[in-house]
C-alpha cells in the first residue's frame, strides 16, 4: 500500500515537472521570448531592422496591458550570421533565458542549427525570417513558417510575366549555394509548366563582386528573360553590367532581392527590375494613410526608416500575440499550438496574403505577388498569382 502510494506521488511530481517543463518562460505576468538576429555580420542592416520591428508591436502590445494580463519581454541574440553562434545563442536563451518560444529568427543555415537546441527543450521555432522549405519541412510539431518559399514564389510567378512579356529564351543566374538552387529550381517547375526549359544557366560563388563572364554567357544565348537566384550586391552587380553592355533582358528576382537597398545603391540602373514580395515596403510617403501613420510612428520612436525587414519582425511578434490571446491565460506549448492550429490570419495593411494554419498545414501562405522599380522606388504591380 505504501508503495502503490509513493508510485502515485512520483506520478504526481512527474506529471507536475513536465508541466514546469512545458510552461518554460510563462510566468504570473510576462511571457518571455527570445530572437536570433545578425547585429554584427553581413546582414546586420536586416537584423537591426527586424529586431526594430519586434520591439515595436511588443512595446505596443505591453501599453495595451499584455497579452492576457502579461507582459512580454523580449530577448534578443546576435549569431553573426554564422550557424555556430546561433546554436551558442539559442542555448543561452534556451537554457539561461528560459524563452517560450523563439520568434522571426534570421537565416536558413542558423536557424537548422538552432532548432535541435529549441526542440529539445519543447521551445517552438516560429515564423523565422527565411523563406526556406526546411523551415516547415519536413513536419515537426514545433515549426510554424510565415514566408512563401523561393521556390513558390518564382514557380509562380514567373509563367504569367514570361507570357506578358512574349519572351522566348529564358535564363538564369543563381548563387551557388542553397539559396540560389531554390531560386533555379522554382524556375525550372515554371518552365517545365509551359513546355520550355532555361536556355542558358550561370552561377556564382557566395561572395563574388565580378558579373561580366555570366552577364557575357547570358547576353550571348540571345536571353530576353533572366531569373535572379541573387541578394543585394549580386543582383546590383548582374544587372549594372548587363545595362553597360546593352543588354536588356527582362529581370525576375526573389523576394531576397525585395529590398530598397537595391534602387538606393544601384540607382537609376535598377528600373525596371521586378520581384517576388509578401509584404510592402513601407515608404514613409506611401499612398496608404495606415501604412504611411506605421512608418511615421516607427521612425518617431527610432529615428530611422522602417523597412520590409521591419515589417517581417513586426508581424511575426503580431501573429504570437493574435495565437496566444486565443489560448488563454493558461499558456503552455500544447495550448498554443491547439490556438496556433486553428489560426486564420487576415490580410493586414501591408497587403500580406490571407495566413491559414492546421495540425497538417505550418506554412502560412505560398503566395507572392509582383512588385517592380519604377523611377526609383518598389511599386506592387500584380495580385496574388495562384
Amino acid at each position: 500500500m505504501r508503495l502503490h502510494h509513493i508510485a502515485a506521488l512520483a506520478t504526481v511530481a512527474m506529471a507536475g515537472a513536465a508541466a514546469q517543463a512545458q510552461t518554460q518562460g510563462v510566468a504570473k505576468d510576462s511571457i518571455t521570448l527570445g530572437s536570433i538576429q545578425d547585429l554584427s555580420g553581413p546582414l546586420a542592416g536586416f537584423g537591426k531592422q527586424v529586431r526594430l520591428g519586434m520591439m515595436l508591436r511588443v512595446d505596443e502590445a505591453n501599453e495595451q496591458g499584455g497579452v492576457n494580463g502579461r507582459k512580454l519581454d523580449l530577448k534578443v541574440e546576435d549569431s553573426g550570421y554564422d550557424p555556430k553562434k546561433a546554436v551558442l545563442a539559442a542555448q543561452k536563451l534556451v537554457n539561461q533565458d528560459k524563452i517560450f518560444m523563439m520568434v522571426a529568427h534570421i537565416g536558413t543555415a542558423q536557424n537548422l542549427a538552432a532548432m535541435p537546441v529549441q526542440f529539445s527543450k519543447n521551445v517552438i521555432n516560429f515564423f523565422p525570417v527565411t523563406a526556406a522549405r526546411e523551415m516547415y519541412e519536413p513536419f515537426h510539431k514545433l515549426k510554424y513558417s510565415f514566408a512563401a518559399t523561393y521556390y513558390d514564389q518564382i514557380r509562380l510567378a514567373a509563367p504569367k510575366l514570361i507570357k506578358e512579356k512574349g519572351a522566348k529564351k529564358i535564363c538564369t543566374i543563381y548563387q551557388d549555394d542553397e539559396f540560389g538552387l531554390e531560386v533555379m529550381r522554382g524556375g525550372e517547375a515554371a518552365l517545365k509548366t509551359m513546355g520550355m526549359d532555361f536556355t542558358e544557366r550561370t552561377s556564382y560563388k557566395r561572395g563574388a563582386t565580378d558579373f561580366s563572364s555570366q552577364v557575357a554567357k547570358m547576353k550571348a544565348a540571345d536571353c530576353d528573360f533572366v531569373v535572379l537566384g541573387t541578394i543585394i550586391r549580386e543582383t546590383i552587380g548582374t544587372i549594372g553590367e548587363a545595362r553597360k553592355t546593352g543588354f536588356n533582358p527582362t529581370f525576375l528576382g526573389s523576394s531576397a532581392a525585395y529590398t530598397d537597398l537595391i534602387h538606393k545603391l544601384g540607382g537609376k540602373p535598377m528600373d525596371g527590375l521586378y520581384a517576388t514580395m509578401t509584404v510592402q515596403h513601407p515608404y514613409l510617403d506611401e499612398a496608404s494613410q495606415p501604412i504611411r501613420f506605421w512608418a511615421t510612428k516607427y521612425k518617431t520612436k527610432f529615428n530611422e526608416d522602417p523597412t520590409v525587414f521591419s515589417v517581417y519582425g513586426y508581424n511575426a511578434i503580431d501573429a504570437f500575440i493574435r495565437a496566444a490571446q486565443k489560448a488563454g491565460t493558461a499558456l503552455t506549448t500544447d495550448s498554443f499550438i491547439k490556438a496556433m492550429d486553428t489560426m486564420v490570419i487576415p490580410p493586414d495593411m501591408f497587403g500580406s496574403a490571407e495566413a491559414s494554419f492546421s495540425p497538417q498545414k505550418r506554412l502560412g501562405s505560398d503566395l507572392s505577388r509582383l512588385s517592380q522599380i519604377q523611377d526609383s522606388k518598389w511599386k506592387v504591380v500584380s495580385d496574388y498569382v495562384k
